[in-house]
């Protein structure tokens, strides 16, 4: 079962970040972002298609998964988006990467999303699968269809202190359920699933979640230190640097959409994608696809 690694390390203020880093050092640099409850190795063969290409790919494992860490234990475990935002952020700025192609799903687009919104000089270009994914925590209570409340089960199951200590005992399990609701038509085998569950191992992890799904939900407060960057996401800016959006034809969770749908909030150059037989973890089930989308997000920015 191939892997990402060797591992590096880098301190920004806040993390010991781990990540995977493939291709050239004076190549594009670009940053690939996995979900929750996902790891690194979402990018297994999406990573070394773009080092053969000539680009600098680097794959963090997020805040509370695989072997980042906290360097203070004063430090908030939030999950709250401005966190992953600042934190791909602070990664750049520890690696001395002023600008960088960022791509991600799940958490990762979110991450991906709140930087282009907010430091639209740092993204090259942006690639986010189900598109434009900044929370609207003013609208969090509003419902949804049942068949896609439905799939939310987790969100709810995690506001309560039942969800947090089930979390705790069997995050394994919870995760195994979420990838096959999330991706019907994806044939994982145990040790895919394995592989990517080790990352969940992180002793941040449950704090990390739980956090991240009662803020969203406005159940919870954000951490102060991000509160004036919330304030600027409430009113959901847009994204005005080019961007590729893919929607995956058999996510179990966000109905594919046209492109006039998924452009919304995207007034730069856009593009959007539809991948047959990709549920939500897209880049580790149409791996081709992604790096497609990745290379056509360049060419828009000029690269």
């Amino acid at each position: 079962m191939p892997r990402l690694q060797p591992l590096r390390h880098v301190e920004t203020s806040r993390l010991d970040v781990a990540y995977f880093e493939a291709g050239p050092a004076d190549g594009e640099p670009i940053v690939l972002l996995h979900g929750f409850p996902y790891d690194i190795h979402s990018y297994v063969e999406v990573a070394p298609m773009l080092a053969a290409e000539g680009f600098r790919v680097i794959v963090p494992s997020l805040r509370g998964h695989g072997e980042t860490r906290f360097l203070r234990s004063s430090e908030p475990r939030t999950g709250q988006q401005t966190a992953l935002g600042q934190d791909v952020i602070e990664l750049m700025d520890a690696l001395a990467i002023p600008r960088a192609i960022l791509a991600g799903y799940d958490w990762g687009g979110r991450a991906a999303c709140v930087v282009a919104a907010l430091q639209p000089e740092r993204v090259t270009a942006l690639v986010a699968v189900n598109g434009y994914l900044i929370q609207d925590i003013a609208a969090s209570m509003h419902p949804l269809a049942p068949e896609l409340e439905a799939g939310f089960w987790y969100f709810f199951y995690f506001l309560t202190e039942r969800g947090r200590l089930g979390l705790t005992r069997d995050p394994r399990g919870i995760a195994e359920v979420i990838w096959r609701r999330n991706s019907p038509d994806w044939d994982f085998g145990d040790a895919e699933f394995d592989r990517a569950a080790s990352a969940f191992d992180n002793p941040d992890f449950v704090e990390v979640v739980i956090h991240s799904y009662r803020h969203r939900l406005a159940h919870v407060d954000g951490a102060p230190e991000y509160s004036r960057l919330e304030a600027q996401l409430a009113h959901l800016p847009s994204i005005g640097v080019p961007t590729v959006t893919l929607d995956g034809l058999a996510d179990g969770n966000f109905p594919a959409r046209d492109a006039t749908a998924a452009g919304v909030r995207f007034v730069g150059p856009h593009e959007h994608r539809l991948v047959p037989h990709a549920g939500h973890n897209l880049p580790q089930e149409a791996p081709r696809a992604f790096a497609d989308a990745v290379r056509r997000a360049a060419d828009l920015a000029g690269g």
